[in-house]
C-alpha cells in the first residue's frame, strides 16, 4: 500500500500497516515523536490501520492539534481516577476544551467535592499517568455497550449511546460504537487518543462547578471538574501564571475597585453604571458619532419592540427565537408561538438591522443617495441563559456600535475597505498594535439562506477587499452568518487572549426578504446591498475586554478622572477648586479630594483608584498657581503654571493622545 506525506513524498508500506508503522518508515525519531496521525484531514490513533492513497500527517508536540489530543487523555485519566476514590460515581462527559478540559459526574449520595479534594485526586491520576497505560480502542456493537454500560450503572452512557442510534440518517444507521480503555478505566470516545498516558506531561485541576446534563435545567444537576495539561512542567507553571494575572485583571474585579458599575437580582444580566462608568460609556459612544460623522454616517433611532412580523420577515423568528425576549400587546390578533409556550406577537430587539430595513424602505432613494449609511448605538436585548452570563462579556442588555450600509454592487469594495479604514483608525486610539489583530473569512454555513452563485460573490468580494488591502486572513469554513459571509476582526489583548471585535457582514438577502429599493440611474428600480458593521462590538464588552487588556489602566483620555487635586489643608480648597475650574473649562475631568486626612493617604487612595494624574495643592501651589503633576505609579514632573498644564493635557484629551508634558514654571 501507498500513502502520501504532506510534502507531497509517496511512502510504500505493508498492507495493514498503521500510523506507528508509516511514523517509523520516515524515522525512529518520529515514532517516539509520534501522538497520533491524521489521514485525509481526519485524526486517528496510531495504531489504526492506514487506509490505500491515504494523505497522511503525523502528530507531535510540535503540531496544532497536540495540546487537545493530550487535554482529552487528561480528562479520561480524571474520570478513572474518580472512579478509583469514589465508586458509584456516574460519568457523564469529559472533552478537551480552549485552555484545557473538563469531566462531568453524580457523584453518590452524600459526596460533596471541593477544591481542597484536588490533591488526592491528582495524586491518584499522577499513578495512572506514571502507569503508562495504553488507549486501547475497540469497535463494538451497540447493544454490546449498552449492555456493558446499563451493567456498569452509567446512565448517561447509555443515552448517549441511544441518541446516537435515534438520531443517526436512515442511511446511515448506527451500528458499532468505539470504546477507549486505559487501565482499569473503559469510556465511550470517539477518540482519539495519545498512545498512552506517559505522554501527559503536567496537569492541574483548577475549579469545580455546576452542569445541568445536556444543558438542560430541567434535568440532572452534574458535577463539573475543570483542569488543563500541557507537555511540559515549565509550560504549565507559565499558563497558571497568567491565569493568575486574569484574575487580578477580571474586569469584575476592577470595575468594583474603580467604581465603574455594578450588577444586581433587580436586573440580571444588566449594568448599573455609576457616574465614572458612565463618562467612559459616554465617552466611547461620543467617538463613535465623531468618526462615524466624518465618514458620512447619519446617526439613527429605532425603537426596541418590534412586531413578531418583521423579525419573521428578516428570518430571525425562526433562527433567534430563543434567544429574544417576547411579549404580547394583548390584542385580540395575538398568536401563539408553541415553540416557547407563550402567547407571543412582539419582541424587543437583539439587534438593530430589521430596524434599519423598515427605515430605509420609508424613503425613496435615487442611486445619486447611495451608499446610505445608518448607525446607530441601539440598546438591544437578548435573553441569555443565567448560567451563560460573565460581568459585561455576556449580558442581557447592551448597546452597540451598530451600523448597516445600503450600498450598489459596484460600491462594495470601496464600502468594505471603508470599514477596514474605520476599524484601524478606531482601534490605533487605544494604542493597541497592529500584530495583535488578525482577519478571518467566514464562508457560508449548511443552515444558510440564498442561492450558491450568490454566496460566491459575496464571499468573493471580502476575500478581494482582504488581499486588495493587504490583510493577511484565515478562512473559517461554515462559521458565516445565515444570511451572508463575513470578515471578523480578533484583536490578542496583552495576557495573549483572542476577542472578536470588529465584524463586516455582506447580505444579500435582507434587500430582497425587506423589498428594498433604489432607483438608479436607468429610472428603474435596483436592489441595494446591505453591509453589516460593528467596531467595537458592544460598548459594554469592550470596556471589560480594555479593562482586562490594560489591567484598568486606561488610555488618558478615556479616564473618567484626568487629574485629581489633593489638598494639604482647608484653607487650600478654594485654590483647588479654582484650578480645577481652569482645568475643567479645557476640556478635563477633575476630581477635588478636600477630605481632612493627610496628604500621604490620599496619595495612595488615589494610586488605587487609577487616576493618572494627581497633584497635591498646599501654599506654593495656591500663590504660585502651579501645578506639580504626579503621574499614576509614582512618576513626578516639575512644576508648570495651571494655564500650561490645561493647555497640554486638554489638548491629549480633545485629540485622543498620549501625554504630553508641560513646560516647568520659570524660576
Amino acid at each position: 500500500m501507498q500513502v502520501t506525506l504532506p510534502d507531497g513524498k509517496v511512502l510504500d508500506l505493508q498492507d495493514g500497516a498503521t500510523g506507528t508503522d508509516a511514523a517509523l518508515a520516515i524515522g525512529p525519531g518520529l515514532a517516539r515523536a509520534a501522538l497520533a496521525i491524521t489521514v485525509d484531514g481526519e485524526q486517528r490513533d496510531l495504531d489504526r490501520p492506514l487506509d490505500d492513497g491515504a494523505q497522511i500527517g503525523i502528530i507531535t508536540e510540535r503540531s496544532d492539534e497536540a495540546l487537545e489530543l493530550i487535554r482529552h487523555d487528561t480528562a479520561h485519566v480524571l474520570a478513572a481516577a474518580i472512579l478509583d476514590l469514589y465508586p458509584g460515581t456516574k460519568i457523564a462527559i469529559g472533552p478537551p476544551i480552549e485552555h484545557g478540559f473538563y469531566y462531568d459526574f453524580q457523584f453518590p449520595e452524600g459526596v460533596v467535592l471541593n477544591d481542597g479534594d484536588f490533591t488526592a485526586i491528582e495524586a491518584k491520576m499522577k499513578e495512572h499517568v506514571n502507569a503508562d497505560e495504553h488507549f486501547a480502542r475497540e469497535d463494538v456493537s451497540v447493544e454490546t455497550a449498552l449492555q456493558r454500560f446499563r451493567a456498569e450503572d452509567q446512565p448517561y452512557k447509555v443515552e448517549l449511546i441511544e441518541d446516537l442510534v435515534k438520531n443517526a440518517p436512515a442511511d446511515a444507521p448506527v451500528k458499532t460504537v468505539s470504546l477507549y480503555t486505559n487501565g482499569p478505566f473503559t469510556d465511550l470516545c470517539r477518540g482519539p487518543h495519545g498512545p498512552g498516558t506517559k505522554r501527559i506531561g503536567a496537569f492541574k485541576l483548577q475549579s469545580i462547578a455546576g452542569a445541568y446534563w445536556r444543558g438542560d435545567s430541567d434535568r440532572q444537576q452534574l458535577v463539573r471538574i475543570y483542569g488543563t495539561a500541557f507537555f511540559k512542567k515549565k509550560e504549565l507553571t507559565a499558563h497558571l501564571e497568567r491565569l493568575e494575572l486574569a484574575r487580578q485583571r477580571d474586569h469584575r474585579k476592577l470595575g468594583k475597585e474603580l467604581g465603574l458599575y455594578h450588577f444586581s437580582e433587580a436586573a440580571p444580566g444588566s449594568a448599573f453604571w455609576t457616574p465614572s462608568g458612565t463618562r467612559i460609556f459616554n465617552e466611547l459612544v461620543a467617538l463613535s458619532r465623531e468618526m462615524g460623522d466624518d465618514r458620512g454616517y447619519t446617526e439613527v433611532k429605532t425603537p426596541q419592540l418590534f412586531d413578531a412580523s418583521l423579525w419573521k420577515t428578516s428570518g430571525h423568528w425562526d433562527k433567534y427565537r430563543d434567544d429574544m425576549f417576547l411579549t404580547s400587546t394583548g390584542d385580540a390578533g395575538t398568536a401563539a408561538d408553541e415553540h416557547r409556550g407563550v402567547e407571543a406577537d412582539m419582541a424587543f430587539k437583539p439587534m438593530n438591522c430589521p430596524g434599519h430595513y423598515e427605515l430605509f424602505r420609508q424613503t425613496r432613494w435615487s442611486w445619486r443617495d447611495m451608499p446610505v449609511r445608518f448607525s446607530e448605538p441601539g440598546l438591544l436585548h437578548r435573553n441569555e441563559l443565567s448560567g451563560a452570563l460573565h460581568g459585561l462579556m455576556r449580558v442581557r442588555q447592551f448597546c452597540q456600535d451598530d451600523a448597516h450600509l445600503f450600498v450598489m454592487e459596484d460600491q462594495i469594495q470601496d464600502e468594505v475597505t471603508g470599514c477596514l479604514e474605520f476599524a484601524k483608525a478606531t482601534y490605533d486610539l487605544f494604542g493597541f498594535d497592529a500584530a495583535d489583530f488578525t482577519y478571518e473569512l467566514s464562508t457560508r454555513p449548511e443552515n444558510r439562506l440564498g442561492s450558491d452563485e450568490m454566496w460566491d460573490r459575496a464571499e468573493g468580494d471580502l476575500r478581494t477587499a482582504l488581499e486588495n488591502n493587504d490583510l493577511p486572513y484565515v478562512v473559517h469554513e461554515g462559521d458565516g452568518a445565515f444570511y451572508g459571509p463575513k470578515i471578523d476582526i480578533q484583536f490578542r489583548d496583552s495576557l495573549g487572549r483572542s476577542w472578536q471585535l470588529g465584524t463586516v457582514q455582506i447580505d444579500y438577502q435582507a434587500p430582497e426578504r425587506f423589498d428594498l429599493v433604489y432607483t438608479g440611474a436607468d429610472n428603474s428600480d435596483h436592489r441595494p446591498v446591505v453591509l453589516h458593521r460593528a467596531l467595537l462590538g458592544s460598548y459594554e464588552r469592550f470596556i471589560g475586554i480594555l479593562l482586562e487588556h490594560t489591567g484598568g489602566e486606561l488610555p488618558f483620555w478615556l479616564q473618567p478622572a484626568h487629574v485629581a487635586l489633593l489638598t494639604v489643608s482647608d484653607r487650600h480648597e478654594d485654590a483647588a477648586h479654582a484650578i480645577a475650574k481652569e482645568l475643567k473649562a479645557a476640556g478635563l475631568r477633575v476630581v477635588v479630594d478636600g477630605r481632612t486626612e493627610t496628604v500621604g493617604r490620599k496619595i495612595r487612595e488615589t494610586e488605587l483608584s487609577k487616576v493618572p494624574l494627581m497633584a497635591v495643592i498646599g501654599d506654593q501651589e495656591a500663590e504660585a498657581h502651579t501645578l506639580t503633576l504626579r503621574h499614576h505609579g509614582g512618576r513626578e514632573e516639575s512644576a508648570a503654571p495651571v494655564a500650561d498644564v490645561a493647555a497640554t493635557l486638554g489638548s491629549a484629551v480633545q485629540e485622543r493622545t498620549a501625554l504630553g508634558t508641560p513646560e516647568p514654571a520659570a524660576d
